[in-house]
């Protein structure tokens, strides 16, 4: 007799478990259609997740993401007047610096900062970046930034490193040229002043 009461009672606890299962997929499956929406990290509701689809379709929804964040660099090449801080902080060595003297005026940056050189070569390698954000703080002109994009996957991870320059290489070899023959130029205009001092003197 308690075999068989125990039996049934088995029985219905598993049709309960059953039903209860059962009631909460048609919630869900009813709720579905309830979708949240792309909301910034201060507003009120971005915790509150509505029932049913909480993912955006991502890549053409995404979620608003903070000012303040850590994202994929860039620079500002009108800006930069190659001043070479960004890559001496950085703990990673993600960027790769060369400058060229210029042998003439080259203009200003939009804060005033007279520029006196070329940067033939300005990499950033964000598959080495580890997003500290040093580099942007010690830059003198504000021309390193971190922007909103954080998702730049690639398959040839050689596609991470991003080229900022403001010369083509020819330009660049034209330029290092220019300022060779201005040096030499400058140095036999120095011997020859310190030869006519000798004849005089």
């Amino acid at each position: 007799m308690e075999k068989t009461l125990k039996h049934k009672n088995g029985f219905w606890d598993v049709v309960k478990s059953l039903l209860s299962g059962m009631r909460l997929t048609w919630q869900h499956f009813i709720k579905a259609g309830n979708r949240r929406t792309p909301e910034y990290v201060s507003h009120d509701n971005y915790f509150k997740q509505p029932d049913g689809l909480v993912t955006l379709k991502y890549p053409y929804e995404a979620i608003p993401v903070p000012d303040n964040g850590r994202y994929r660099l860039h620079n500002e090449i009108d800006d930069c007047i190659v001043c070479d801080l960004c890559a001496k902080i950085c703990p990673v060595n993600c960027i790769t610096i060369e400058s060229v003297k210029a042998t003439e005026d080259i203009g200003v940056t939009s804060d005033g900062t007279k520029k006196r050189l070329y940067a033939p070569v300005f990499d950033i390698d964000m598959a080495k970046c580890c997003y500290c954000g040093l580099c942007t703080t010690v830059c003198p002109t504000d021309c390193l930034t971190m922007t909103p994009v954080y998702d730049f996957p690639e398959v040839d991870i050689r596609n991470m490193i991003y080229h900022f320059t403001d010369l083509t290489p020819e330009q660049a070899e034209e330029k290092k040229q220019l300022f060779a023959k201005q040096q030499e130029e400058m140095a036999a205009a120095k011997a020859a002043a310190l030869a006519a001092r000798k004849q005089q003197g």
